[in-house]
């Protein structure tokens, strides 16, 4: 039986994206990917676009024949056939969860093995620009971090932490880009209230999020001075930020921030096994 270099359990928006960046990075050749997705309806857009691509309905046969398999389901979805996974799990996978909220300890318990990665991407990864947060169970090792690693770098960048710390990831990153959006969104109503017609307000605002991002990315200088470089004295720059301060623009990206990691930390509950397992 052919074996394929990656497996997605999961046909959605995250899969789907992560399968785009391994073929566009020419990490992965399109024929070498499978996926496994029961529902007709998404069967038949995963052949629109990767015409190339196995595709499964049984998870029991994507890990029959793929060792390196990205669980890409909800987490309720997850804990629900974890039981049913298990027994095909065997120690040549190499599993990597993109699960909100399902922690390693529970992983490793349902599904019998150490060799898990837990990933916390964000939805930018759908153009190629996402930020992910990385941590593995002891049992991966060196060979699976870097395959691990390319995979995730060929849909943005990569960190890696520890797994508490990916509360924290998921509180800036993970949730991250709508508080972005809602910027976005802010800066173009503005515009229009300043005069300007819609699309162009919004060209503008949009643009803007993505140079501001670039100059910190590209330059390494710390967000604070590139600020200061660009407000002058009495200027209209200074007369807006004083605004956002009053308004506590600054304290309330901080609470949001903390309150999506608390979030996050309540959703991860206690260990216990699902239902069926026994």
């Amino acid at each position: 039986m052919t074996t394929f270099a990656m497996g997605l359990l999961g046909g959605g928006q995250m899969a789907t994206a992560i399968a785009q960046g391994v073929l566009k990075a020419g990490f992965i050749e399109e024929s070498t990917l499978l996926f496994c997705e029961p529902d007709a309806n998404q069967v038949a857009k995963l052949r629109g676009r990767f015409p190339s691509a196995g595709i499964e309905a049984s998870a029991a046969k994507l890990l029959e024949r793929c060792e390196r398999v990205v669980l890409a389901v909800k987490p309720q979805v997850l804990e629900a056939i974890a039981s049913s996974l298990a027994p095909h799990v065997l120690p040549h996978h190499f599993l990597i969860s993109i699960a909100a909220g399902i922690p390693l300890q529970k992983m490793t318990h349902w599904l019998r093995t150490e060799r898990i990665a837990r990933v916390m991407p964000n939805i930018a990864a759908q153009s190629l620009h996402g930020a992910s947060g990385i941590a593995f169970a002891h049992g991966v090792g060196e060979p699976d971090r870097e395959w691990c690693d390319q995979v995730f770098r060929s849909i943005g960048s990569v960190v890696h932490v520890q797994e508490d710390q990916l509360h924290a990831v998921t509180g800036v990153s993970g949730s991250g880009p709508a508080y972005v959006l809602m910027m976005i969104e802010a800066l173009s109503d503005g515009g229009v209230m300043a005069g300007l017609p819609r699309d162009i307000a919004l060209q503008l605002a949009s643009q803007t999020v993505l140079g501001a991002a670039a100059m910190v990315q590209e330059t390494g200088v710390h967000p604070a001075i590139l600020r200061e470089q660009v407000t002058s004295p009495a200027g209209t720059t200074i007369a807006a930020l004083r605004v956002l301060e009053e308004r506590g623009f600054r304290g309330a990206v901080l609470d949001a921030v903390v309150a999506a990691a608390q979030r996050s930390r309540e959703l991860s509950g206690p260990i216990r096994k699902p239902d069926s397992a026994g």
